[in-house]
Order: structure tokens, then sequence, then C-alpha cells
């Protein structure tokens, strides 16, 4: 009998020992954050951060400043982070997506910029698909390999300066939220340049030329930057859990 028990004993403590511990939301390799925080889920303006891991630890980078948000204030949004309970970002419904998801290209009109970021210069052709059912939902597209029937219903047409007659999308970054480009969940979320303080987007997150230059100059695709997007009271409950950095005043 006592050979019995040490033997369940060992197993038990086998057991436990082989019971990993959860993988962080943000893992080491991502050594860049950029924080995005609003007044609460209606909010149309929040505040930006910028956030480097040094030793270990993150640290603050430069003056935090404004952006705006979706006309609709926020919704939660398809990224890194676990499901989430309350409203859900969908196609249309003029919400920025809310949570943690990896930043992609950089983008714009000039033929470069300055970041460390891939950056891929807009023509006439290229187009993001935010079209329900499509078979590009979710994608950037170029018209002169899918064909003119693949863009004709979508509004995200790239080169906004040639068909809207305005700068918005001179300068910006592909935020990968939807990354599973799944039908109607929302679609062409990115970071540009704002119309002004007061005037809110379609669902992404914007700014002054100037600050959009700070942030394209210190992000760099070797440090695997994010987007972390909440607001104050999603911040404050899940700062522990995702291991979210202090926000100064």
């Amino acid at each position: 009998m006592k050979k019995l028990v040490s033997l369940i004993a060992a197993m038990s403590l086998t057991a436990c020992a082989s019971v990993e511990s959860p993988k962080p939301v943000i893992d080491n390799s991502h050594q860049q954050l950029v924080v995005v925080v609003a007044n609460d889920s209606d909010a149309i303006d929040a505040t930006l951060y910028r956030f480097e891991k040094n030793a270990g630890s993150w640290q603050q980078q430069g003056q935090q400043h404004a952006v705006v948000l979706g006309r609709t204030g926020l919704a939660w949004g398809g990224g890194l982070h676990p499901p989430q309970p309350g409203q859900q970002k969908q196609e249309g419904d003029g919400k920025a997506p809310a949570g943690i998801f990896e930043l992609g290209t950089a983008f714009g009109y000039l033929d470069s910029l300055q970041t460390n970021l891939n950056y891929q210069a807009m023509t006439a052709n290229d187009y993001c698909i935010d079209v329900k059912g499509s078979p590009f939902y979710n994608q950037l597209v170029d018209k002169a390999v899918v064909g003119e029937e693949a863009v004709k219903d979508s509004s995200e047409w790239m080169r906004r300066d040639i068909y809207s007659q305005d700068n918005l999308y001179k300068k910006g970054i592909v935020v990968k939220h939807n990354p599973s480009n799944i039908n109607g969940a929302g679609s062409c979320i990115f970071m540009h340049l704002w119309r002004a303080p007061s005037k809110p987007t379609a669902g992404c997150t914007a700014m002054t030329e100037s600050d959009m230059d700070t942030l394209l100059a210190w992000l760099d695709e070797r440090k695997k930057p994010l987007l972390v997007s909440l607001t104050k009271a999603q911040y404050q409950q899940k700062q522990s859990q995702w291991q979210l950095p202090s926000l100064g005043n």
C-alpha cells in the first residue's frame, strides 16, 4: 500500500509540474506598444501613448497626444487578445476596434516615408475591400490584379487624394484587426491623418500629420509593435492580467 500511495503522489507531482502557465497576451518578443485610451466606449476622442520595453519594463517614449476614434466610439475587435464579452465590432457600425492588435505595413501617397516599418506607396489601383461577402474582404488589393468587378462596390480607395480630394491616407498604418477576414466583422482598420480634432472616423484611429510623423519614425517592425486600444475602465481591468504599462497623467 505504501508503494501505491508513493506512486500516486509521484504521478500527481509530475502532472502538476507539466501544467504550463497561461501564455501572456503580450510576450517578450513585442518591444513597442502604441496605447490608445478613451474615457468610455462612446467617446470619439482618446489619448495615445508610446511605450518601449527597456530592461524588461515598459518606458514611455515622448509625450502622449490626442487622437480621434470611430464616430460611435469603441467595440471589441478581433486581435491577439482572448474573446471578450460585450459589444463586438461589426462592419459599418462606426466603432473603432478595442483590444490588442499587431501593426502591419505603413502606407501613403508618397514614394517613401521615414519609418522602420515596411512601406507601401499607394496607387490609383489600390483598394481595401469593405464589401460584405467579397472573397477579398478586409484585404488590400490591386485593381489591375483582381479586376474592376472585385472593387466596384468598395468605398475604400487608398488614394483618397484622387477619389475623395483629401489627405486622410497620405500617411498611415494598417491595423491587423480581424486577421482571419471574417465576413462582416469589420474591415480596413488603419491609423491615419485626421480631418480635425472634433471629426471622428468611420472606425479608424486618426491624428495630426506631425504626430503621425513621430509615430512612423519611432515604429520598428523588428520590435513587433502592437496597438492596445481600450477604454479607461477596460485598461484598469486588464492592466495586470495583460501586463500593460502604467499610464502617465
